[in-house]
């Protein structure tokens, strides 16, 4: 008998594949910004806030371990994993192909226009680019890690944890404890663009 049998891990939401719910969620999230963006209406910071935190979650709540096909079979036969189809039954990275296009065509589009400079549509084209630029070197990183088939050096993450943390830890400690000192906009949105480049990143 199944060990797993029975486990609620065998009924993903509404009986499809694992994070379809969620990439569901991402997307229609992604649709509001990108259009209320594009149509110069007013967007509520909750929706980049919950845009952000979406797109966190979508893109590290994957399996990490790298598994070869016939262990992967098997233990997927065994039940010690589920198996894993993609979501929404879509090709492999489809709805992070979307997401990212999106706002690839957004930036586009905003260029064109000659709106790229507008304050919303720059604090959010700077944020979200941040986060998948971070994802983008985490990606090459681990290709190249694995073509030279050597450990990662810690040197590199130790050097980006460092500048970012004491970056984050100065102009926090400010916001903090000196209240009354206004710094500039772009110093915020400077640090807060290295944070999300470095979670992307990990």
């Amino acid at each position: 008998m199944n060990e797993f049998e029975g486990s609620p891990k065998t009924w993903p939401p509404l009986g499809l594949p694992t994070g379809s719910i969620r990439a569901l969620l991402t997307l229609i999230v992604v649709a509001v910004v990108v259009t209320k963006i594009t149509y110069a209406r007013d967007l509520d910071a909750l929706w980049i806030e919950t845009l952000l935190i979406a797109m966190a979650h979508y893109f590290t709540s994957r399996r990490f371990v790298s598994l070869s096909p016939d262990v992967l079979l098997r233990l997927e036969q065994e039940g010690v994993i589920e198996k894993e189809r993609h979501p929404l039954y879509l090709p492999r990275n489809s709805i992070r192909t979307i997401i990212v296009g999106a706002f690839v065509g957004l930036g586009i589009y905003l260029f064109r226009e000659h709106r790229i400079l507008e304050t919303q549509a720059l604090a959010l084209l700077s944020v979200v680019f941040a986060y998948l630029l971070g994802g983008l070197v985490r990606g090459i990183s681990y290709w190249w890690n694995r073509r030279r088939a050597k450990p990662a050096s810690g040197t590199w993450g130790d050097l980006k944890a460092l500048i970012v943390l004491g970056s984050l830890v100065v102009v926090g400690g400010l916001e903090l404890f000196v209240p009354d000192l206004r710094l500039p906009t772009y110093m915020h949105h400077i640090v807060l663009g290295m944070t999300l480049f470095y979670f992307g990143s990990r």
